[in-house]
């Protein structure tokens, strides 16, 4: 697989991943949830294969949009927690050679740690417990803006409003 045919089935899978979570007009149903299920656990796979046989997709081998549609998919990993975690360190190892953005690790992280029952480093998960939007528990919170700003992100407070926006479906 070239580059370019890698950065065009990457923008491809974003794409379906991205339509699947887009607000329906009706409920979320058992069919949309299977779909759901199914596009993650395809594209997990997929996205394996990719970084097995060649490793994370470089900035510099799909570009800005390949390399966030990359980030993406292993975001959404979520049912693979085991591979998840593959691809957080083939993710590290490009963002040490200054191939993959920092932000984007900053997110990984933090999703496998929230997957694994730890607390987060950057803020950058939240969670509904029926009584509005939080964020999962936050490890060394004192430092949480440092941490976050080393990594290219806005300040917490920032964020923090702006997922709050989101939820309540004023953005």
């Amino acid at each position: 697989m070239t580059d370019d045919e890698l950065r065009a089935e990457l923008l491809k899978r974003m794409k379906v991943d991205q339509e699947i979570r887009e607000p329906a007009d009706e409920p979320l149903n058992q069919e949309r949830m299977a779909q759901w299920r199914n596009i993650d656990r395809d594209n997990t796979a997929w996205l394996r294969s990719v970084v097995v046989m060649r490793g994370w997709p470089l900035l510099s081998q799909v570009g800005e949009d390949g390399a966030l549609a990359a980030w993406l998919l292993a975001q959404h990993a979520d049912v693979s927690p085991e591979i998840q975690r593959e691809f957080h360190r083939a993710l590290s190892d490009a963002v040490a050679r200054n191939e993959a953005k920092p932000a984007h690790l900053a997110y990984l992280e933090d999703r496998v740690r929230v997957n694994s029952g730890r607390p987060q480093l950057y803020g950058t998960q939240f969670f509904n417990d029926g009584g509005g939007l939080k964020p999962h528990p936050i490890e060394d919170a004192d430092q949480l803006d440092d941490r976050r700003a080393a990594a290219g992100l806005e300040p917490f407070e920032q964020y923090e409003a702006q997922m709050r926006r989101l939820y309540e479906g004023d953005a």
